[in-house]
Parts: C-alpha cells; structure tokens; sequence
C-alpha cells in the first residue's frame, strides 16, 4: 500500500514537472493568417511591418462639369443690392465697393459671363468684369470696385450683364442695372417750373424740374445723346438724319416725365392718353407718327435694347420717318430712375 501510494506521488510529480517545462506559450511562434490584404490591420497595435506603410484612404469625388443644354436661354433677376442702396451718401473722391446679388433664371448656366460697364458715371468702374460660373437658378453676388467724383451731386453709373457670345443678358424686362451714389449733400440744381410745358433745353447740364408729382431731372446731355446715336444708325443703314422737330420734342418730354412720376414704362400715358393723341396735343400734325420707350438705363443701354428688338429698330430705320423728338427723365424714387420717350413721325 504505501509502495503503491509513493509510485502515485512520483507520477503526479513528473506530469507536473512536464507541463510547467514543456509547453511556454511564449516560445510558441505567432499564428499566422491564412490570407493577407492591404486593408488587414495589425494583430497587435505595437506591431507595424516594415514592408507595410499604412496610409489614409483617399476617396476621390468626380467633378461635373457644367455644360450648356442645346437652345437654353439667358435670363436674370437682380436679387438685392448687397451693398451701397440707391443714394447713398458718400465722400468726394471714397473709394467703395459696389456689389449685386442676381438670380440666374435662364436655362443656360453663366459660364465666361461678364458685367459690363454701359452707360452714365463711370466713377472708376472697370470696362467688364468676370462673373463666377453660376448654374440655372442659383444666386451669385457681383462687385466693382469704384471712386465717388470729386465734385457734389448726384452720379449713376449703369451696367449691361453679357454672355460669353457678348449679349445683353435681359435683367427681368430691363437690360441695365445700375449704382446711384451722392457725392455730399444733395445735388446742385438749377430749378424750372414747368405746368405742361416742355421747359427750354440748353446745354448739357442736369435740370430739376418742379411739378405737381415729383420732382425729376432733365439731361439736355442725354437727350443729345439719344439723337445722335438714333441718326448714326441711320447713316449705317443708308439712311437720312433725322431733324429734331420741337412739338414731338414736347411731346416725348412730357411722357418721359409722366412715366418717371407716375412709376411705369408705358405707351398709355397715367391719364390713359396714346401716344398719338400727345403728339396731336403738342400740336403736330404730321402724316405719321410713332413712339419708342425705355427704362433704367442711360442713352447706349437703350439703343442697344432698341436695335436688339425687331420692333423697335424698324422704328429707328424707318425710310418715311423724317423728324424726331427726345424725352428724357430720371426720378431717383422711381423703380426705373431713368425714362426715355422718343417721339418719331414725317410731315
């Protein structure tokens, strides 16, 4: 018995001996995986290959490129202006940014679209100036850098939005946008009272005009202007000059002021009358008479709406059409600011 029990004791002895001696996990060599991939982290994060750099995962977003759909059209909306309202006051000789939001509205994305420097004070704008690529109906802001005049008075520069085939990009139903600034207090005036009556148009200089509605300004300047480049389309196309005739220019006149004080771009003038029946009423009396109009723009934007249109550039290259009359009104309250009527007709 006790030989029996000293044998079981010595057995127990040896296989405990065997398993602390024989089997050390960590002599034992690392499993190694089936299978690798460059995306298999390590087992151990102290433990990085010296074959292996790990590297961020780069994902890459194709860009789109933005294309023009076939026969799209142009169109915007001038949101608001971001900066410097409709006369606003500034310094003699302040440098300011001017800065427009638009919508585009047009089917075709503004891709090499530029602003325009068009008519009125330049005030140090640009001649153009790029517009960031905008897809159909979204927003962009637009600015130009600008130096209010060193005198007092009033000053309004006007823009054109072009595409990249250098066309007027209509603004609603308008061509132009615009900056109205005042440089000091308000501008000079040399003041006329008017009751239905064209008053005398001499010179070149800035005239406000007092009557029952509003107060507008008359530009002798523009109204030169209208005239002369209406006459060098003509000349292009063959044609005559045409005469300045004084009863259509009272007649174009008092629309332009009617318009501006009553807030509307209309051959039906705020009293319901027609064009026809003004002329009749300045006393022409002439065999043939017609009446083109335009709104927020100086002399260029109009005549290059004008000779856009169909309608109207007939108006303007008409062979029978021998005399004309110029109207010209800008109400800085109005919607529009600047009104031009031009009454055309033959004797």
């Amino acid at each position: 018995m006790i030989k029996k029990l000293l044998f079981t004791l010595a057995l127990l002895t040896c296989l405990s001996s065997c398993v602390s001696v024989g089997v050390d996990s960590n002599s034992l060599p690392a499993a190694q995986p089936d299978f690798v991939t460059s995306t298999l982290p390590p087992t151990k994060q102290v433990f990085v290959p010296a074959t292996l750099t790990l590297t961020p995962e780069i994902i890459v977003t194709p860009t789109l490129a933005i294309t023009a759909p076939p026969n799209c059209t142009d169109g915007a909306v001038l949101m608001r202006d971001v900066t410097i309202q409709d006369n606003t006051q500034v310094r003699a000789n302040e440098k300011f940014t001017k800065t427009w939001e638009f919508s585009n509205t047009g089917t075709c994305p503004w891709i090499n679209y530029t602003l325009i420097f068009a008519a009125g004070d330049q005030m140090g704008a640009p001649l153009s100036a790029p517009i960031a690529v905008t897809a159909s109906n979204e927003k962009v802001q637009v600015s130009v850098e600008l130096t209010a005049p060193p005198t007092n008075g009033t000053y309004t520069g006007y823009f054109t939005l072009h595409n990249s085939n250098d066309k007027i990009v209509p603004i609603g139903v308008e061509q132009t946008f615009w900056v109205k600034i005042v440089v000091g207090g308000s501008a000079p005036v040399a003041a006329t009272t008017v009751s239905g009556t064209n008053p005398t148009q001499a010179g070149s200089a800035t005239t406000v005009v007092k009557s029952s509605n509003c107060n507008y300004s008359q530009n002798t300047g523009y109204v030169n202007q209208i005239a002369s480049l209406i006459n060098a389309e003509r000349a292009n196309a063959g044609l005559p000059a045409l005469t300045v005739n004084s009863q259509l220019a009272a007649s174009a006149q008092g629309h332009a002021a009617d318009m501006a004080c009553n807030n509307l771009i209309s051959h039906t003038g705020s009293d319901g009358s027609s064009s026809y029946s003004r002329v009749l009423a300045a006393g022409y009396s002439g065999s043939f008479s017609e009446e083109i109009i335009y709104g927020g723009g100086g002399p260029q934007a109009a005549m290059s709406w004008w000779m856009s249109d169909q309608i109207h550039r007939d108006a303007i290259l008409k062979a029978r059409t021998t005399e004309i009359g110029v109207g010209y009104a800008y109400y800085s309250n109005g919607a529009y600011g600047d009104y031009i009527a031009v009454d055309l007709g033959s004797p």
